[in-house]
């Protein structure tokens, strides 16, 4: 039997993204070594390391609006760009406050979205 794989993220990184996590308790954290957040079949944010680097799911206005105001980029993971997804920068990481307008935002769109199918069999 195997261990549960530990995350690669840095400390304080993971302590961080779980406090926005936390603002919002009907958010169930899931993915033990790379944790992020869904609904519905859907993902809507992400922290993934070995940086720590966090990513959220924003519908097109809001997506356009956080790239400028952020200064940032869209998400790149294993080579390829996530369209939807924006990277977090490290500064708005570390204000709770003003990431969790993004959290609401991001919660919001994907409440929205058309629940996927789920691939589990019944018993």
């Amino acid at each position: 039997m195997s261990t549960p794989k530990k995350p690669d993220i840095p400390a304080d990184k993971l302590a961080l993204y779980d406090k926005l996590i936390a603002t919002m308790p009907e958010i169930e954290r899931k993915g033990a070594a790379n944790p992020c957040r869904s609904l519905n079949g859907h993902m809507f944010s992400l922290l993934l390391g070995p940086k720590g680097v966090m990513a959220l799911r924003l519908p097109e206005d809001e997506r356009e609006e956080f790239l400028r105001k952020h200064n940032t980029t869209l998400y790149e993971a294993y080579g390829a760009v996530m369209r939807e997804y924006v990277t977090v920068p490290d500064v708005l990481l570390k204000n709770t406050k003003a990431l969790g307008k993004y959290l609401a935002i991001t919660y919001a769109y994907i409440k929205t979205l058309k629940p996927k199918p789920t691939t589990k069999k019944k018993r």
